[in-house]
């Protein structure tokens, strides 16, 4: 098991060692609290006052060009229920994205890691991604969560659903989103330390102790859920890093 000092082994990595001061201190003080905070179990959501229920969802896409980039894989988890579907993208994959998530296209298949992927085309994608959202057993609001949702993943996914006129349908169902990323940044801020990381798969090791492959849309998803899960945040702040569709 990882103790309290083990965790904090990062102090090296984060902080500037010569100052120790109080925004120092408040870190210490933050990640004791989030790691002594028992988690919930993996099909379980926070309750908040107005019952919102939250869906985990990541993208591997063919690159970071968020305005022109296709969905190779779209993932998602509430609870024990997931979502993964993967696309044949109309763009050519960038050779980074295609290096960090082992996706290539050869005559005409999708091909992970050298293994021939099956692939629906991206409006069903969408479509059935929508019809998963719709059929949840959730109450009050519905809102979607990404590490990063604000800088890329939503931008991405609400250019697809209006492009196939599916963004009408989408309001109906979802209420907003919250980014995770910046959630992090509210939990543990050392914004004046350079070397701070908020990276999903930096905090997955720190918080949870675990490593995984972070270049898989499912494998995200269910990590940030598993991630969420264990901060326990509050309302508040959650409300503060939620934003309208």
């Amino acid at each position: 098991s990882f103790t309290f000092a083990h965790r904090l082994r990062f102090n090296k990595r984060l902080c500037l060692c010569t100052k120790i001061n109080q925004d120092y201190y408040s870190l210490l003080l933050t990640s004791y609290q989030l790691l002594h905070t028992s988690p919930l179990k993996h099909h379980q959501l926070p309750k908040m006052p107005y019952g919102a229920t939250i869906v985990f969802f990541d993208l591997q896409t063919t690159g970071l060009d968020t305005p022109w980039c296709h969905i190779t894989q779209l993932s998602a988890i509430c609870g024990n229920k997931t979502f993964n579907v993967y696309t044949l993208p109309h763009r050519r994959i960038h050779p980074d994205a295609s290096q960090l998530t082992g996706f290539t296209v050869y005559r005409g298949q999708l091909y992970l890691r050298g293994r021939c992927v099956g692939t629906i085309p991206i409006y069903n994608a969408l479509t059935s991604f929508l019809n998963y959202l719709s059929n949840l057993d959730g109450h009050g609001p519905m809102l979607l969560a990404a590490h990063n949702a604000k800088g890329f993943d939503m931008p991405v996914l609400s250019r697809l659903l209006e492009r196939f006129s599916l963004w009408s349908w989408f309001q109906e169902v979802v209420s907003g989103y919250v980014d995770t990323f910046l959630l992090s940044r509210n939990l543990c801020p050392l914004h004046q330390y350079p070397d701070i990381e908020y990276s999903q798969k930096f905090l997955v090791d720190y918080f949870l102790g675990e490593s995984y492959d972070a270049n898989n849309a499912m494998k995200n998803a269910m990590k940030l859920q598993k991630l969420f899960n264990y901060w326990r945040p509050t309302s508040v702040q959650i409300k503060k890093v939620t934003f309208p569709r």
